[in-house]
């Protein structure tokens, strides 16, 4: 299957946190290319990959980047595919990575979610919403879950 979730980090430090991610598209059974490439270390890499990616089947780009956190903006600067942007936990606990993540300029979108692993996984979730508009398969699959998610918590109050 070629991927149709890119996931990319700037740093080989935030892979755990990423991974969290790319565990829940597999569960539903989306591919996934998971690279390092930074905004800032590899500018050139970013930009080549960004080039390719839609060709190659990329329908959304999950980028996470802490400190300044440029990658997801640097990404949305160049393709007109859906980019969510994961802050990572950084010196000033994240805060700054959330904000460089959010405050895009008007006409290059960035969905920003939490901070870390949170982030990670709801990235995940969102990317599933957005490949769900065209696919009636994983919309269902996305029901399921939330039935899943409801049971889960009655169970809890039993």
């Amino acid at each position: 299957m070629k991927p149709v979730v890119a996931i990319l980090m700037g740093s080989d430090s935030d892979r755990t946190m990423m991974e969290e991610g790319a565990k829940i598209l597999e569960q539903f059974g989306i591919s996934c290319d998971v690279k390092v490439l930074s905004a800032h270390r590899s500018p050139k890499l970013v930009t080549e990959y960004v080039a390719n990616a839609e060709k190659n089947g990329t329908k959304v780009f999950i980028c996470g980047a802490g400190g300044a956190a440029h990658l997801a903006g640097v990404v949305a600067a160049q393709t007109i595919l859906p980019v969510i942007g994961v802050p990572m936990e950084s010196a000033l606990g994240g805060v700054d990575s959330f904000v460089s993540t959010l405050q895009m300029p008007a006409g290059v979108p960035v969905a920003t979610v939490a901070i870390g692993k949170t982030g990670a996984k709801n990235a995940a979730y969102l990317a599933i919403e957005i490949l769900a508009l065209s696919d009636s398969k994983l919309r269902e699959k996305l029901r399921e879950h939330k039935v899943e998610m409801e049971k889960a918590v009655r169970e809890k109050n039993k």
